[in-house]
């Protein structure tokens, strides 16, 4: 059995991620921004349980780009379970636009949550993980993150920033006997673009198509994600599209430009561009 932090766990990938560890016996501490009580320590908003987690269909408050949140949270898991096995890093947004089309605030705002939030969770979980000579770091990024289409440079630089953050996390513990994995997903039915925002309307209608139209769900991807953690994969490709996607850019860069760049295309002529 191990002890598992996931955040934004009320819905989507990390919805089905807290089921399928709580499935096979793992206790999971689930957290998202949108949770009706404060993780801490001898207080809570509701009533306790015995424990001073609640009980497993409880969402904890992780606001993950909050210090504050993250400290609370290091304080629970040290009060109840003295450790951490599995920190899975997955809460994030989704953003994108066309480099002369989405704002600078665009570009803040998804730095902040979708790769800061991520370094946040690690730097505070990392001195435990070390103490303990143990431990999983699960940081849940994209295809973007290997995979870059038009229209998502902010979107695709953040999942690169984590896929990158993974593999360097992964050599800095090797020593303590902690490991890094990279989660990368293709397109799957996610509630993911309730939280889309951007000036460039062109991109949601082609990502709102994407996630409409995929045949994966949430859970087929968390059953993927457990069985390549529990294999050690470091890179996580859990679903056919994404392992295509990624080989043929391995295997045949030219083809992989060129069907990117026919993509590009039809970016543009669905969205035209300011500038004309």
């Amino acid at each position: 059995m191990s002890r598992v932090l996931v955040t934004g766990a009320a819905s989507g990938l990390g919805a089905a991620l807290t089921a399928a560890f709580r499935a096979r016996g793992d206790e999971v501490l689930a957290t998202d921004v949108t949770g009706s009580r404060v993780v801490s320590t001898g207080s809570t908003d509701g009533a306790g349980s015995p424990d001073g987690l609640g009980s497993t269909d409880e969402m904890w408050k992780l606001d993950i780009t909050s210090d504050d949140d993250w400290a609370a949270a290091l304080a629970a898991v040290e009060e109840r379970w003295g450790g951490l096995d599995v920190l899975v890093n997955n809460a994030g947004v989704a953003g994108g636009g066309r480099i002369d089309v989405a704002g600078l605030d665009e570009w803040e705002w998804i730095v902040e949550i979708n790769l800061l939030g991520v370094v946040r969770g690690c730097r505070t979980f990392v001195p435990m993980l070390k103490r303990q000579r143990s431990g999983r770091i699960v940081n849940v990024a994209s295809l973007a993150g290997l995979v870059h289409p038009a229209g998502m440079a902010s979107y695709n630089a953040v999942k690169a920033g984590v896929v990158a953050l993974t593999e360097t996390l992964g050599h800095e513990l090797a020593a303590y006997g902690v490991t890094a994995h990279v989660v990368c997903p293709s397109y799957f039915r996610t509630h993911l673009l309730s939280s889309l925002r951007g000036a460039d309307e062109a991109l949601r209608a082609v990502m709102t198509h994407l996630v409409e139209s995929s045949p994966l769900t949430a859970d087929q991807i968390a059953s993927a994600v457990l069985a390549g953690i529990d294999a050690g994969d470091e890179v996580i490709l859990p679903d056919p599209m994404a392992r295509a996607a990624y080989g043929q850019k391995l295997r045949d860069r030219p083809a992989y430009d060129a069907q990117l760049r026919r993509q590009a295309a039809r970016l543009h002529e669905l969205g035209g561009s300011p500038a004309e």
